[in-house]
């Protein structure tokens, strides 16, 4: 085998060549898969990757079926001067899972780092492995989040959908269960551009906060989230399944660049939460 292999802690694998010039094409796409099921988070660093983004969306495409946006296959992760939405901001993004205002869920997200950030600057990827909060949660509290359900309404450039889904729910192809959840975000002085309307139901009003506080800290538990800090030409593949994520807030004029291709599973997975789509 042409990589080295080392666990990342608290979940999740990082793959690195044993040697220089090796590419990202000639690491085994059959052991990758089987490192995703396992491990659910795969980091490959110092391998020679893709000229454009081009390349980056046929490597994507030998997994399997990519969606296609507006925009394309491939989203430009980088600030803009003027963003219409947070997504295109330099503000921290909350905990969510791709695709929940789409008709179909992707079960792998690509992270393609184009620039990185300097270290001192932020934006780093926050993932949140889901399948070990509830193993870690006590009875009794996931009892509570069983109860709770999110009414999630969004509207911008490429969608204005509603889903409604269930806090703590099945994962769609194995025999687990996992948290959907689309954390709210925080009020601060910082204009937050283009929320989303978050309402959920199951929950006294006086209870809400300390849900919301309670599930947030379980899902930024060391134990159970993992930031990872971008290296240039670093490629991420995450279980969209399984996990949470959210990004750091970074410095504005940064040179954050980050591309994101989404594919499907097999068979695709149609969401079975969305109420609405346009």
């Amino acid at each position: 085998m042409n990589v080295l292999s080392r666990p990342l802690k608290p979940f999740g694998v990082l793959l690195e060549p044993k040697k220089n010039n090796i590419s990202i094409n000639d690491v085994d796409i059959k052991l990758l898969r089987k490192l995703f099921l396992q491990k659910h988070l795969i980091i490959l660093r110092g391998f020679e990757t893709f000229q454009n983004s081009d390349e980056f969306a046929s490597y994507c495409e030998s997994w399997g079926e990519v969606c296609i946006w507006p925009f394309g296959k491939v989203l430009e992760l980088v600030a803009h001067d003027n963003p219409d939405d947070h997504i295109f901001d330099h503000s921290y993004m909350p905990m969510h899972w791709d695709g929940m205002y789409r008709q179909q869920i992707p079960e792998y997200q690509f992270f393609h780092c184009v620039n990185a950030p300097l270290p001192e600057q932020g934006g780093r990827t926050i993932f949140s492995n889901t399948i070990s909060v509830l193993k870690n949660t006590a009875p009794e509290i996931k009892k509570v989040w069983r109860n709770v359900t999110g009414i999630y309404e969004r509207k911008m450039a490429f969608y204005n959908s509603k889903t409604i889904s269930p806090i703590i729910t099945k994962h769609p192809y194995h025999d687990f269960e996992v948290i959907r959840y689309n954390e709210p975000h925080i009020e601060n002085n910082e204009k937050f551009i283009n929320p989303p309307n978050l309402q959920f139901t199951g929950v006294d009003i006086e209870a809400l906060e300390s849900f919301h506080c309670g599930l947030k800290q379980a899902l930024y538990s060391p134990e159970h989230c993992l930031a990872h800090e971008w290296q240039n030409g670093d490629v991420v593949i995450a279980d969209n399944f399984s996990l949470l994520h959210g990004r750091e807030r970074f410095v504005s004029k940064s040179s954050r660049h980050i591309r994101r291709v989404q594919v499907l599973s097999n068979p695709p997975f149609d969401n079975p939460c969305l109420e609405s789509y346009q």
